[in-house]
């Protein structure tokens, strides 16, 4: 694959139904997330079902910045895909009913030339195909630099939420509903959340995104009940910035919007 097109890949777009977002329930780890994402920034918006979506595992490895020269990637994405196949995700459809989904239908793997084919279950087509209305849309490149499986899960959170750009936004949320969210009910006590999961995924959107988040604590007695975050938008530059540095930290050295800017003396580097 030449330069240009993992270029492409890297700019593709995660577009999720608010509802696979809010309300599902799922246990997947970081590498399968990933690949789950970039599964679905394969769709377009006129796509009508779901196709065979191919892959190499160079490519896959190049796009979301892993070591593509260890030996062990073969073996460790074809366990990460496994664990997908074997895996559900709760979602609710109404107020007092759930259902259970699948992600993938089918995955192909050829040991010869390493290329990976999978198919996306039918079942996920209301939430990720022709969506008109209460979905959510960023850029894959925003997720690939995280090194937490909560920060993923807490990204597309605030960014389904935060749909005003311009504007700051604030939403709480009970302890138990937020662990649930960004699956974080192993950790039963708040303590042990906040410093696991919450604080972590909080300080890798604010240095390695496009969001801003932070948030307060709400107590009855002594025990913190709630969170409450509020949310902004980096200013555009700011955003440029922050993209050329995960850019380039990945391994890749294009020219970047940022380059541009600050080669061309319209904005201090400083």
């Amino acid at each position: 694959m030449q330069e240009e097109t993992y270029l492409v890949a890297r700019n593709k777009t995660v577009t999720k139904a608010n509802d696979l977002i809010q309300k599902s329930r799922f246990d997947l780890g970081l590498q399968q997330q990933k690949i789950i994402l970039y599964l679905i920034s394969q769709i377009t918006p006129y796509d009508e079902d779901f196709k065979l979506y191919e892959f190499s595992i160079p490519e896959f490895c190049r796009v979301c910045g892993i070591d593509d020269t260890s030996g062990k990637n073969y073996g460790d994405l074809k366990a990460a895909i496994k664990e997908i196949a074997d895996k559900s995700l709760w979602i609710s459809i109404s107020e007092d009913e759930e259902t259970l989904l699948r992600w993938i239908e089918k995955p192909y793997v050829n040991k010869r030339d390493g290329v990976i084919k999978i198919k996306l279950d039918s079942d996920m087509r209301p939430y990720l195909l022709q969506l008109k209305a209460n979905f959510t849309s960023y850029e894959l490149i925003w997720t690939l630099h995280f090194k937490s499986k909560y920060t993923i899960r807490l990204y597309e959170l605030i960014k389904s939420i935060h749909f005003r750009e311009l504007e700051s936004f604030k939403r709480k949320y009970s302890i138990g509903e937020l662990k649930r969210l960004l699956d974080g009910e192993r950790y039963k006590e708040y303590r042990d959340f906040k410093r696991r999961v919450l604080r972590p995924a909080v300080e890798e959107i604010n240095t390695y995104s496009d969001k801003i988040v932070s948030f307060e604590e709400y107590k009855q007695r002594r025990w913190v009940v709630a969170i409450e975050f509020t949310v902004s938008s980096k200013d555009g530059l700011e955003a440029a910035r922050i993209r050329s540095e995960v850019e380039k930290e990945m391994g890749f050295e294009q020219m970047t919007l940022w380059d541009e800017l600050t080669g061309k003396g319209l904005v201090s580097a400083e």
